[in-house]
């Protein structure tokens, strides 16, 4: 992938356009690489095989993460910053009446699970695939479902939940079994499911 640039060069006192295609470094690329085969391969994919896709040495994987185990922390973190900022987002664009916007969470699921080349949840998977309880990723999807759990819990205080915190207990485990099934029952619409769940969940 290139970026293009737009740079301001002074030519005879006045100001022309060039287009300059920056091509990304090692460490941009490894990022790139991992984050569409650690999705789609899980985070059992080869060393090799990420090198390959990012056309980079075994040293700069070494020299920019320490090692797989870093990469794919970093991975992980970035997804979680995307993911945190999507849900906030989708919420926000449902108003602000509470109900709506924890609604909303599921209307967007439902677009996420029908995407091409949906896999899952990513942190789930990372969770099942890396079974040493020390792994660091772990820490990134512990960090992830509570920023999440924290968002629905504050939207279910707004509406004068009885037990916002259990409310959003609940609401977690649909979006984490909307997201499973998603992946191993595809045609089964489950954001619908889940969704009418959720309303009960709600408003209880």
């Amino acid at each position: 992938m290139y970026i293009d640039r737009l740079i301001y060069l002074s030519i005879h006192g006045s100001l022309a356009f060039m287009s300059v295609r920056t091509r990304p470094g090692p460490r941009e690329r490894l990022l790139e690489a991992a984050h569409q085969l650690i999705y789609s391969q899980g985070v059992n994919v080869g060393v090799d095989t990420l090198l390959k896709a990012a056309n980079v040495a075994r040293r700069s994987l070494y020299e920019h993460f320490g090692g797989k185990d870093g990469l794919i922390v970093e991975v992980l973190r970035s997804a979680a910053a995307a993911d945190a900022a999507d849900y906030r987002r989708t919420m926000d664009d449902a108003g602000d009446n509470p109900r709506e916007r924890l609604l909303a969470v599921f209307d967007r699921l439902g677009e996420i699970t029908a995407m091409p080349g949906f896999h899952g949840c990513r942190y789930l998977a990372a969770d099942l695939a890396l079974t040493d309880p020390g792994h660091p990723a772990h820490e990134i999807t512990r960090d992830y479902r509570r920023h999440v759990h924290d968002l629905l819990e504050r939207e279910l205080v707004a509406l004068g939940h009885p037990r916002p915190g259990r409310g959003a207990d609940q609401l977690l485990l649909l979006i984490d079994g909307t997201l499973a099934a998603g992946a191993t029952r595809p045609g089964t619409d489950p954001a619908t499911a889940a969704r009418e769940l959720a309303e009960h969940v709600i408003a209880p």
